[in-house]
């Protein structure tokens, strides 16, 4: 640096981004908990609400009433299973029930907008055979809610968990004052979880030596300190130790215990001074969790009502009413009609052997069979179901493999030899692999072409029609990739005698499709 040079910030990197780690956080501990009911306090523009409206890819497991048990000669097998089935629910999520609270009118319309249900799925004719919209088999509920955390609303009482992923660092003091009674005394969350930017960590964006002109940012709007922070709005930014205090303080009087102190976001790029492990993460994380039992909920429902009285007495003193919530949207998202409505076992191990024998495969991973919508409608959406079909069923198996090139292993089908005779040998058409049904394909072609007609270039470069329509003169082929074909035998786009690309000898050899389309048509 030359002495003209003034001291900048350094470059600090966040990956994945700073955000996404954040949610990252509180994704994993609602699935560690088994979280089934949210609120979103600042939700903003409802980006985590969008997320937990993603259908979970399978039920919650059954009870135990439900599952019919294993037969005496599989029973050796169980633990074996109940270990595929706990590795396979460990990262699912499954809410019921998700509401979101924000202030900012704008943002909200936002919220609304992509946390409503999807169009119905379209008809069998008309769905596309590309993408389908994933089965849901447990109902959502939506609720999207205007107002201020300050002011209690009676229908957030006793939610399960209550996210707050940097807000309270938005709150003025007289609201911030308000967030552990509201959130913590009328509305006992069994969780909360709050993330909050560290200010210890914001050295880490000038050198040790630099000039506090160096620094970018914000200057403290409240002018308590001289702090500069990160966002315009913020009314505080606090260090690790401020933020420990401020959290033990409010679990303590409120009847709560902090389970997880720590944080997410440390910078890609080394620290050239070595401070990286004394500046920590660039955002702080705790975890509330409601001590449980009596006294201690007459102790939290006797101090909120102090605090309520208290706090009423002064409002009318200052000529100041009650505030409200109001709700914005409400949507119901609802399960599939075969929701928990399983056929036998039997049914479905039966059902999993032909899609292996279709797909001329021995060994197919668990995840691809579950999506093929047959298999998971059979099960009523219980993957439990489908592994206690493979289970009792004596020509299936579970193994946990590589596949491919994947680093990490799969849960995988085995067909048993003994059944391998089923799968047809592969003829020389199936050298593109095995295309779909044609039953499950839609005609690709030209939308406005509504007679299919074959065009050819004459010998003068022009088009023409061809003899067959892919409808009428060709002969029909009776298995996928071996015919007989008239019309398109003689396209030729190279020399006559030639064996190079441009000639088409003979359309099977390429796979052609039944009907004898040629690749063009699809």
């Amino acid at each position: 640096m030359s002495d003209t040079d003034e001291p900048t910030e350094l470059q600090v990197t966040f990956s994945p981004h700073l955000y996404l780690q954040r949610r990252g956080w509180v994704l994993d501990i609602m699935r560690r908990e088994g979280i089934t009911e949210v609120l979103d306090i600042g939700c903003g523009e409802g980006e985590l609400l969008a997320c937990l409206c993603n259908p979970a890819p399978w039920l919650a497991p059954p009870p135990q009433d439900v599952l019919p048990p294993a037969t005496a000669s599989d029973a050796g097998d169980d633990a074996a299973y109940t270990a595929v089935l706990e590795e396979l629910h460990r990262t699912i999520l499954h809410p019921r029930k998700i509401s979101g609270l924000d202030i900012c009118e704008d943002d909200l319309k936002c919220t609304v907008r992509i946390t409503q249900p999807p169009p119905p799925p379209q008809d069998e004719e008309t769905k596309s055979v590309w993408y389908r919209v994933p089965a849901r088999w447990e109902d959502l509920e939506v609720n999207i809610w205007q107002g201020s955390l300050e002011h209690a609303n009676p229908a957030f009482m006793d939610v399960e968990c209550i996210v707050a992923t940097e807000v309270i660092e938005h709150l003025p003091e007289p609201v911030l004052d308000r967030f552990a009674p509201v959130i913590l005394g009328a509305y006992r969350p069994r969780f909360l979880l709050i993330t909050t930017p560290s200010y210890t960590f914001n050295a880490r964006f000038t050198a040790p030596d630099a000039p506090p002109s160096a620094r970018q940012g914000y200057p403290d709007p409240t002018g308590r300190t001289d702090r500069v922070f990160r966002h315009h709005d913020h009314k505080f930014e606090w260090t690790v130790d401020e933020f420990r205090a401020w959290c033990i303080a409010v679990a303590e009087e409120w009847g709560y215990e902090v389970v997880e102190f720590g944080g997410v976001g440390t910078a890609v790029e080394q620290d050239e001074w070595g401070r990286d492990e004394q500046l920590g993460y660039a955002s702080q994380v705790a975890a509330f969790r409601r001590r449980e039992g009596e006294e201690w909920d007459a102790r939290r429902v006797r101090r909120w009502m102090e605090v309520e009285m208290t706090r009423k007495s002064m409002a009318r003193g200052a000529g100041e009413t009650a505030g409200t919530h109001h709700l914005l949207a409400a949507y119901q998202h609802p399960a599939h009609e075969l929701s928990g409505r399983p056929q036998p076992l039997d049914v479905v191990g039966e059902l999993v052997v032909s899609k292996m024998v279709r797909f001329r495969e021995t060994s197919v991973s668990l995840n691809e069979i579950w999506f093929e919508s047959e298999i998971e409608r059979a099960c009523g959406g219980w993957l439990d179901w489908l592994v206690r079909a493979i289970q009792i069923h004596e020509g299936l198996a579970l193994h946990q493999t590589p596949l491919g090139s994947s680093t990490f292993n799969e849960w995988v089908i085995q067909l048993a030899p003994a059944l391998h005779h089923f799968i047809p040998p592969e003829s020389h058409a199936d050298a593109w692999g095995t295309p779909p049904d044609t039953d499950e394909v839609e005609d690709l072609g030209d939308p406005f072409d509504d007679d299919d007609t074959l065009w050819m270039e004459d010998d003068g470069g022009g088009l023409v029609k061809g003899a067959g329509s892919g409808t009428g003169d060709e002969t029909a082929y009776s298995e996928w990739g071996a015919a007989e074909v008239s019309a398109r035998r003689d396209v030729d786009w190279g020399e006559p005698d030639s064996d190079g690309w441009g000639k088409v000898v003979d359309p099977a050899a390429w796979g052609a499709p039944e009907g004898g389309r040629t690749w063009g048509e699809w």
